[in-house]
């Protein structure tokens, strides 16, 4: 990425910024390719966030690990100014496919815009938090973080996920999906499957009911519901009738209402193949609910003209038709914003082999790079306005005293 271009193009709060930015580059960026060359899942990540550690120390963060309880959250901090900004990091990755979804930019991004940001926290009357949040896959890191205070007194927070080319820039009005993640046991009875299988209860049967319901459950749905599941037990020899079987699923909907209606109607299909079998059945929750996004329309008036500034299209308008994010529960009690961030030539969608190659290439950290100076700047821009920093306080404090009242 040509930094001294851009500072020559640039003035101000940008320049100073992005001077800072490009004088840790070469930092920010062995520690993206680290992580993605490292990948560590869902609350296993100890060597990312000792990455992100050790280079938030070296630029003037006090850092605190396992804020939470836990091991691999931290939260580091630069200033003390009344407005408290956070800037998000996941490093997470995905069973057998790596950083395929791009963690190791959305972690690269987040210093960046931290060491961007950090010389500037006087100046700009700021408390500036980095903060390392675990387990965005699978296992709600933030949702933990949120429970035990870590966003309380938070103003507003910010980061970025990267995407396949094509999407648009501009977050304002897009959101992510709810999701909730289950696990159902059918308990039935074992028998001789050849001698005496009349008198066997067949647990995996229940399986089949279930799938076929849920499968006939999806022509009547909205097409942007999700249901999706495995069987993760169902027998384990042919000569006898299997009495447990276990399937692992989840459901997604835009918003809270809808999510709750679809859950409703998945889990009568459960119901459904316990009842056709004589099976009993048992749920329960595997992982925090995720909550659609909000996206903070002044964070969002703000990105577009930093990113804009940057050369990216903002006619774009194509949004994603699918994903979910912890980040969904943050934006409920926190002004928020969520960019998305296309990767240019990545034509494969995330979770996929293709994008985790994606996400460790050039365009893929110039992206990052823009990504952190945008959300910098952003930053920056809205902290200097006041009538902005009146309407975002304001909206935290709402979001503070009323976070149900948001509910789309």
């Amino acid at each position: 990425m040509d930094f001294e271009a851009l500072i020559a193009s640039t003035g101000g709060l940008k320049a100073q910024i992005a001077q800072a930015v490009a004088d840790a580059a070469p930092a920010i960026l062995d520690t993206a390719k680290a992580i993605h060359a490292d990948p560590e899942l869902s609350f296993e990540e100890h060597r990312a966030a000792d990455r992100l550690n050790d280079l938030l120390q070296q630029h003037d963060f006090e850092v605190t690990k396992g804020v939470a309880d836990l091991p691999t959250s931290l939260v580091a901090q630069r200033g003390s100014g009344p407005i408290v900004v956070a800037i998000i990091c996941e490093y997470d990755a995905l069973p057998g496919l790596g950083h395929a979804c791009g963690h190791n930019l959305i972690a690269g991004a987040g210093v960046a815009a931290g060491i961007g940001l950090g010389p500037l926290v006087d100046k700009l009357g700021i408390t500036l938090r980095v903060i390392g949040t675990p387990a965005e896959e699978h296992g709600g890191g933030k949702v933990a973080m949120i429970e035990s205070g870590v966003f309380d007194e938070v103003d507003m927070s910010l980061m970025i996920h990267t995407v396949q080319d094509g999407l648009s820039y501009d977050p304002r009005g897009t959101s992510s999906q709810a999701v909730g993640r289950y696990r159902t046991t059918f308990r039935g009875r074992a028998a001789h499957a050849a001698a005496t299988p009349h008198l066997g209860v067949n647990a995996a049967d229940a399986v089949v009911v279930t799938q076929v319901a849920v499968g006939l459950l999806r022509q009547q749905l909205p097409s942007d519901h999700r249901v999706a599941l495995y069987v993760a037990e169902a027998g384990h020899v042919t000569n006898i009738i299997p009495e447990t079987a276990v399937v692992e699923w989840e459901c997604r909907a835009f918003s809270m209402e809808e999510f709750e209606v679809l859950h409703d109607k998945v889990k009568k299909c459960f119901e459904a193949g316990a009842l056709a079998t004589g099976c009993t059945v048992e749920f329960e929750n595997t992982e925090p609910l995720y909550e659609p996004l909000i996206q903070d329309e002044t964070l969002g008036q703000h990105w577009t003209d930093a990113i804009a500034s940057l050369g990216y299209d903002m006619e774009r308008k194509t949004a994603l038709s699918g994903g979910s994010t912890d980040m969904g529960n943050v934006s409920r009690r926190v002004p928020s914003l969520h960019p998305w961030m296309s990767i240019p030539g990545a034509t494969m969608g995330i979770h996929s082999h293709a994008y985790t190659q994606a996400a460790d290439s050039e365009p893929a950290y110039e992206v990052m790079f823009h990504g952190g100076l945008a959300m910098a700047w952003a930053v920056a821009s809205l902290v200097s306005s006041p009538a902005d920093v009146e309407r975002v306080l304001a909206q935290a404090a709402a979001l503070r005293s009323d976070t149900s009242a948001l509910r789309p």
